[in-house]
Order: C-alpha cells, then structure tokens, then sequence
C-alpha cells in the first residue's frame, strides 16, 4: 500500500515532464536540425540573418568550410561562421561558383 502511493505522489512530475518533452523540447530539436541542414547547404545569393542581429547576403559559401564571406552593405564584406547564422531568409535555387575564389 505504501509503496503504491509512492509511485501515485511522483505520477503528475512525470506527466508535466513528458508533456514538456513533446511541447518544448522535441520542437527545438526539430529546428536545430533544419538549421544545420540550411547552414550546411548556405549558397551565394541566400539572405541571412547574423546571432547579431545584421541581415546580408552570401558572397562566398564553400563547403567544408566553416567560413563564409557576407555582404552587410554595398561593398562591405565580411567573415562569419556558419554557426553565427541564426535564420536564412531566403535561399538560392541553384548554386552560382560558390567554388571558385574571389577577384582581388
């Protein structure tokens, strides 16, 4: 009996638990994972936004980097890591020399 209503005191934590699980947690890893997947797939031309908040557009994206060349204003470039981009805005259809180097 005793043992009985131990098990029944620890009943609601562990639904509030597995209710947090499926209406926090599990939705947060589903966007990490599409995050990822975008970062891994970053193309010039796409729109992004910065983990500061600065919104530009990819000049150069080469994979296996962690690097990539942003443009944030007519003829301002600058370096970030992919892990620095928090949203893509919009994405590229098609890749455009996102290989080849750039023109000094």
């Amino acid at each position: 009996m005793l043992a009985n209503s131990g098990i029944i005191s620890f009943l609601p934590m562990i639904l509030v638990f597995v209710v947090f699980y499926f209406v926090l947690i599990r939705p947060q890893q589903a966007r990490q994972k599409e995050l990822k997947a975008q970062l891994n797939a970053l193309r010039r031309g796409d729109r992004i936004v910065t983990s500061g908040g600065i919104i530009g557009t990819v000049q150069l994206a080469r994979e296996g980097t962690k690097e990539v060349e942003v443009e944030i204003a007519p003829g301002v470039k600058v370096q970030l890591m992919r892990e620095n981009v928090s949203q893509v805005l919009t994405s590229s259809a098609k890749p455009a020399n996102d290989g080849a180097k750039p023109a000094k």
